[in-house]
């Protein structure tokens, strides 16, 4: 017993001996891990003041390029209400009739279907310029409908001042501008849409709508990576969604 008592000893000594080596091994494994972390913690803080850094030189960038090459801005029109104009020249007109003209021009019959908008007729977006404007209500189709009626008609097209112009014009700078913006960003777009897929040959209905929807998707992709305000975005205002995406008052703008 005395031979079995003395070995227990000697293997319990040598079991503290190793405990104490372990818990030196744990200690120092402990100060190496505090090191770590406060090297994660100050590259974490490098980390996100590149980040800000990052994003105020994006955020200088897309400001640059929408205050001198691409500006957006709304633009009013002349235009007057009807039921005002109406109501002037005829005293006995009913506040219901003024009331229902009112609301006739504030609806717009839009892809099959009538699409109400308090914008309609008041204001339009511009593009590089207030002579290059699309409708706020989203409504394309002066485009295809003078494709289509230039199919039927012969001869050289003498209108100069024709909506469609300006409506495949400001799609053709909008692409453009989304394009630059998804470099500057680094965001990759979901759809994918050349520079040049408004301007050169006359799109059918078919292509064109195609092609603007592809548009619409790309911007509001944008406006969700950099948290736009989603009460102020519509699937079918293409340049006011831009326009919000793009404005100083858009926090975070560049992240």
């Amino acid at each position: 017993d005395a031979e079995a008592i003395l070995r227990i000893k000697e293997e319990n000594q040598k079991h503290y001996r190793r405990a104490q080596r372990h818990q030196e091994k744990k200690e120092k494994i402990q100060r190496h891990n505090r090191k770590l972390g406060d090297l994660v913690e100050k590259k974490t803080y490098d980390l996100k003041t590149q980040y800000e850094h990052l994003a105020n030189l994006r955020r200088t960038h897309i400001l640059e390029l929408t205050s001198v090459i691409f500006p957006i801005e709304e633009v009013k029109t002349s235009m007057r209400d009807p039921a005002d104009v109406s109501s002037e020249s005829d005293n006995a007109m009913t506040s219901s009739t003024v009331s229902k003209l009112a609301e006739a021009r504030r609806t717009t019959y839009l892809s099959g279907r009538w699409v109400c908008d308090d914008h309609n007729g008041d204001t339009s977006i511009s593009i590089t310029g207030p002579w290059i404007t699309l409708p706020n209500n989203g409504d394309y189709s002066a485009y295809y409908n003078w494709v289509e009626e230039k199919k039927t008609t012969q001869g050289p097209d003498m209108e100069h001042n024709n909506p469609a112009y300006t409506i495949s014009a400001a799609l053709c700078y909008g692409t453009q501008l989304v394009n630059t913006l998804s470099l500057i960003l680094d965001v990759n777009l979901p759809k994918k849409l050349c520079n040049r897929q408004f301007c050169g040959e006359n799109l059918s209905r078919h292509r064109f709508t195609r092609a603007v929807k592809r548009l619409n998707a790309n911007i509001l992709h944008l406006c969700f990576s950099q948290h736009v305000n989603l009460d102020l975005l519509h699937p079918l205002h293409t340049l006011r969604n831009l326009m919000y995406l793009v404005s100083p008052d858009t926090e975070n703008l560049g992240r």
